[in-house]
């Protein structure tokens, strides 16, 4: 866990940076298509600065510098997206978030993901649990996934890019409530028993899904494909494919 606080305090810095142009930042269209502000290239600049200071020796991968990286499955790396919700960010939702996670063999051990407009973060480490805190010197609060109720689960999907696969999906379920959240913010609600199932089946890259997993499954949770299998990283383009977060997993 002490890394995991680690990368805490580097992100509510970064934070700290993204909130000082909050709602001031234009954005501008990387190459494909996706947007990208001046707090999206500011963060970026603060977490590779921290991580170089407390976690020199481990390589990092970011979100804005991934092109430049060929993974490696077997490689213990971290993987950053420094402002993830970037759409949220230019809608002044809040639902944004900074999300930094090691990885290990392949699976995501270790990670913190803050919510600056809300003053919120959360971390997770394998074998030593979930927490959450206010921004701050707020004291840590233990958090754990729940067992859906006896009418069902509470799905959480996302506000922008919800699509005719995951309402599929859900219509398979027997869904007692919905809610739309943007980010890596939905691992967290299940992390921490708001809602039950988190199904991701459009695009997504392994820097917004790391973060939000180590802390779901240090919570109790699985992140899974559809098929039941274990969802990894280091793959060769970065790309992930659909997956499910389950607070508790079927079978």
């Amino acid at each position: 866990m002490r890394l995991a606080e680690c990368f805490a305090a580097i992100a509510e810095v970064a934070g700290e940076r993204i909130m000082a142009v909050y709602g001031t930042a234009a954005s501008e269209s990387k190459a494909d298509g996706s947007p990208v502000t001046e707090a999206d290239l500011v963060a970026h600049q603060v977490i590779l600065e921290g991580l170089a200071r407390d976690c020199a020796g481990i390589a990092v991968v970011s979100e804005e510098d991934a092109a430049h990286r060929t993974p490696d499955a077997a490689e213990r790396f971290i993987l950053v997206d420094p402002l993830d919700g970037t759409r949220e960010f230019i809608s002044r939702n809040g639902e944004f978030t900074v999300n930094i996670a090691l990885i290990e063999q392949g699976r995501p051990v270790a990670g913190v993901v803050f919510a600056p407009a809300l003053g919120r973060l959360w971390i997770g480490a394998a074998g030593a649990g979930a927490r959450k805190r206010a921004a701050g010197d707020a004291p840590w609060q233990p958090i754990g996934c729940r067992r859906p109720g006896e009418t069902g689960v509470v799905a959480v999907a996302s506000r922008s890019h919800l699509d005719a696969a995951t309402e599929a999906f859900l219509a398979g379920q027997t869904v007692a409530g919905m809610r739309s959240m943007g980010s890596s913010l939905k691992f967290c609600l299940v992390a921490e028993g708001e809602a039950d199932v988190y199904p991701r089946f459009g695009t997504t890259m392994e820097w917004d899904t790391a973060a939000g997993q180590a802390v779901l499954e240090a919570a109790g949770g699985r992140v899974l494909t559809p098929e039941g299998a274990s969802f990894r990283y280091g793959k060769a383009d970065w790309r992930n494919g659909p997956f499910i977060g389950w607070g508790a997993a079927p079978g």
